[in-house]
C-alpha cells in the first residue's frame, strides 16, 4: 500500500511544525515536495531546513506551479496567509492540479462569511477537479467551534453558548504584537482598530457562523468589539517592552444575536504575561440548555501545536470526503493519528 503523499506549501513556524509532526510522529505519510518563500530556504534539502540530522531528498522550491504540476500527491498542507482573498490564487493553483488541500488560513474555516463569491468559486472548482478544500486550525477550526459543537451533542436543547479562550501572547513575534496592539498607547490602540492595523483575533465571525449553521440558528447579526488590555505593571518579551498604562493586549469579543437576543458570546482576550496580573490562561465553554454543560481547560490548548496537529490529523477525513469546499462540522470527528494513516484512507 502506497504512503499518503503530502506537499507542504509554506515553511514558516506552522508549516515546519507540520512537517516535523509527520516525520517524527506519523506512520504511512510521506512528504514528497515543499514550497517556500524565504530565499534562505530555497534550493536546500527539507531536512536541513527543518534542522534534522538527515537529508530527506526533498528540495525546497519557490515555483508552486511547477511543483504542483510535476508532483504526484494526495494532499497539500497550505500555510501562507490568513485571509481568503490573499490565499485564493494559491488555492486555485492547488485545486487545478487535482490535489486536496488543508489550509490554516483563518478566514478559510468558513469563507462564506466574508467572501461568499470566492467561496462559491472555490466550491465549484473543487467539485470540477474532484478534490476537497478545508480550512482549519486550533481556532478557528477547533476550540471555539468544533469543540463547542461536539459538546452540544449531549444536549436535548441549547439556549445560549458562552466561551472564552484566554491565552498568553508572549511566545509570539513582532507581527503578532503589532496586530494585537501590544506596546501601543491607549490612543494608538483605538486608532489602530479604526484603520484595521489592530485586528485582534481573526476568525470570530467564522466560528459563530459554523456554530449557528450547525445548530440550525438563523442569526440577525454578529457584533465584534475590541478593547485594550491596559497593564498596571511592567511587562516584557524579546520583541516588546510595555510600561504601566500602556497596552498589553486586546480583549476581543464577538456576539451573535437571534431575534434581538445575544445567544452566542465568544471572548478571546490575548495579552503578554497575563500571570503578572493574576490572569490564568485556559479554554472555557458554557452551554446553557438541557442539560447545561460547563467545560474548562485551565492550561490553554497551545495555539501553535494545536494548529499543526489539527491540520495534520484531518488528512484522512479530507482525502476520503466528497468533492467541494467543506467545513469542519461537515466532516467526521477529528482524532489524533496514532496508527498507520494508510489504514484510514478509502482508496
Amino acid at each position: 500500500m502506497e504512503n499518503v503523499k503530502v506537499v507542504l506549501w509554506g515553511l514558516g513556524a506552522m508549516g515546519s511544525g507540520m512537517a516535523k509532526d509527520i516525520l517524527l510522529n506519523k506512520q504511512g505519510i510521506e512528504i514528497v515536495a515543499a514550497i517556500g518563500q524565504n530565499p534562505a530556504k530555497i534550493g536546500k534539502d527539507l531536512g536541513e531546513v527543518l534542522g534534522l540530522d538527515r537529508r530527506l531528498g526533498v528540495t525546497v522550491s519557490n515555483n508552486p506551479e511547477q511543483v504542483l504540476k510535476n508532483t504526484k500527491a494526495d494532499i497539500v498542507l497550505h500555510s501562507t496567509q490568513s485571509f481568503t482573498s490573499d490565499v485564493y490564487p494559491e488555492l486555485v493553483l492547488i485545486a487545478e492540479s487535482g490535489k486536496n488541500v488543508i489550509t490554516i488560513a483563518e478566514e478559510m474555516s468558513a469563507p462564506q462569511v466574508e467572501t461568499p463569491e470566492l467561496a462559491e468559486k472555490l466550491n465549484n472548482l473543487a467539485k470540477k477537479n474532484g478534490i476537497t478544500i478545508l480550512g482549519t486550525g486550533v481556532n478557528p477550526g477547533f476550540v471555539l467551534d468544533t469543540l463547542i459543537l461536539t459538546l452540544t451533542g449531549a444536549c436535548q436543547v441549547v439556549n445560549k453558548i458562552r466561551a472564552a479562550r484566554i491565552n498568553d501572547l508572549s511566545p509570539f513575534g513582532p507581527t503578532v504584537m503589532k496586530t494585537q496592539g501590544v506596546g501601543a498607547t491607549v490612543e494608538e490602540f483605538h486608532a489602530g482598530v479604526k484603520t484595521g492595523a489592530i485586528v485582534g483575533h481573526i476568525g470570530f465571525k467564522q466560528s459563530i457562523y459554523l456554530i449557528a449553521k450547525s445548530l440550525g440558528w438563523e442569526l440577525d447579526d454578529i457584533v465584534e468589539t475590541r478593547e485594550p488590555i491596559i497593564t498596571n505593571v511592567f511587562r516584557e518579551t524579546p520583541h516588546v517592552k510595555v510600561q504601566p498604562g500602556m497596552v498589553a493586549g486586546c480583549r476581543h469579543i464577538a456576539r451573535g444575536y437571534k431575534n434581538g437576543e445575544e445567544i452566542i458570546t465568544l471572548e478571546h482576550p490575548q495579552q503578554i504575561h497575563p500571570e503578572l496580573e493574576g490572569v490564568k490562561t485556559g479554554d472555557y465553554i458554557v452551554i446553557e440548555g438541557t442539560p447545561t454543560i460547563k467545560f474548562a481547560d485551565e492550561q490553554e490548548i497551545p495555539g501553535g501545536i494545536g494548529t499543526m496537529a489539527t491540520a495534520v490529523n484531518m488528512i484522512p477525513q479530507v482525502i476520503n470526503a466528497q468533492a467541494g469546499l467543506l467545513t469542519m462540522p461537515e466532516l467526521p470527528v477529528i482524532t489524533a493519528l496514532m496508527g498507520d494513516v494508510r489504514q484510514k484512507i478509502k482508496r
